[in-house]
């Protein structure tokens, strides 16, 4: 399903899871995402906004951009929906980016299949530098989660850069019995039958931070699907779902807010955007870490210059102090320069499908 709205900004606007490797695979995942996140620095549709502005587009030449790149809106291409935490990262760098470009930005949600409609759309689209993707984490799980893949993440794209590495919140709703950790681990373990775990489907980042969890517990519990984490999160709120795992770019606000109650924080060190939330360590489950990166892509015949381009866009987007600050109130923060380039942005990519392979096929993880 595809939702797509833009307006033109002023300079003003802005599974099937298996169960079977318990205690001893939590360990080593847990080992295995820190070494990860010291190397490196995503649901139901809705309109997605998009920003622009009318300022100097930088010269690009090869294929469709030889007479200036660019010269007409540039789609970004969300593979969830609007709301989520990665349609939240993409508007925040969409109008600076568009300000650099000086051609309005249109963020398009493509939901479905954990990602992968959206990614094998643009995979197969124009390589002209207009049809651009942001994904999470799941671009590296894919390749082992879904067998007939359309694509090859390392073959079929270029990179950009990565954009931000977010840590996931623990969170239930306000009625459900447990109000720690630690009670929401004995509660799981004595009532599994009755828990309900909410996701954004098979590959998304909810649902590893969630097989993560009843790995760290060897427990497992009735997974409840959504299009996305906007959905989920809303059902979560009502009531209709127990609890869930998601990046603190959707639950700061409601966590703060008192809408949702937070159990931890699955990052190394508290937040400043949240600092009365305790890390899983200081919770009781030190094995369970995991933060959520973010980049762009674009076709992989999309000409150098085109690809220099969204770069230096990026980059500049990053340094903006009002993308800074607003980064720091959902609990994150742009990655350093030296992250937002392609070279940085493909070892990271290929390193992290390194990683999860073994892991999602020792836990039995698979994508219908």
């Amino acid at each position: 399903m595809r939702q797509d709205q833009s307006f033109d900004a002023t300079p003003s606007a802005t599974v099937a899871i298996r169960r079977g490797a318990g205690l001893r695979l939590s360990t080593l995942v847990a080992t295995a995402l820190l070494l990860s996140a010291c190397a490196g620095s995503g649901g139901a549709s809705a309109p997605a906004e998009s920003a622009g502005a009318a300022t100097e587009a930088p010269a690009a030449s090869g294929g469709a951009a030889a007479g200036g790149y660019p010269d007409r809106p540039i789609d970004f291409i969300v593979p969830f929906s609007a709301g989520g935490p990665t349609d939240t990262v993409t508007r925040l760098v969409a109008d600076p980016m568009s300000k650099t470009l000086g051609q309005q930005i249109v963020v398009k949600n493509v939901e479905g299949a954990g990602g992968t409609l959206a990614a094998g759309e643009v995979a197969a689209a124009t390589p002209d530098g207009y049809t651009v993707l942001m994904h999470h984490i799941g671009m590296s799980t894919a390749p082992t989660l879904y067998k007939d893949l359309p694509y090859k993440p390392l073959e079929d794209f270029k990179t950009i850069g990565l954009v931000t590495e977010v840590p996931m919140t623990i969170i239930g709703n306000n009625d459900f019995e447990p109000t720690t950790l630690q009670e929401l681990v004995d509660y799981v373990k004595a009532n599994k039958e009755d828990v309900t775990y909410a996701n954004a489907g098979i590959g998304a980042a909810s649902h590893l931070c969630g097989l993560l969890f009843q790995s760290a517990v060897d427990t497992k519990v009735t997974e409840v699907p959504y299009d996305g984490t906007g959905p989920a999160l809303t059902d979560l709120v009502g009531g209709q779902v127990n609890f869930m795992c998601d990046q603190t770019t959707n639950t700061t606000g409601q966590i703060t807010g008192g809408k949702v109650k937070a159990y931890a924080i699955t990052s190394p060190e508290r937040n400043p955007a949240l600092p009365d939330v305790p890390t899983t360590t200081e919770a009781g489950l030190p094995d369970l870490k995991v933060n959520v990166w973010h980049g762009l892509y674009v076709p992989k015949d999309t000409p150098d210059e085109v690809v220099q381009a969204l770069t230096d866009a990026l980059k500049a987007a990053l340094k903006e102090q009002s993308v800074i600050d607003k980064f720091a109130e959902l609990g994150t923060t742009p990655v350093s320069e030296d992250q937002a380039n392609p070279e940085a942005h493909t070892e990271r990519l290929q390193s992290e499908i390194e990683l999860w392979k073994p892991i999602i096929e020792e836990a039995g993880v698979t994508a219908p």
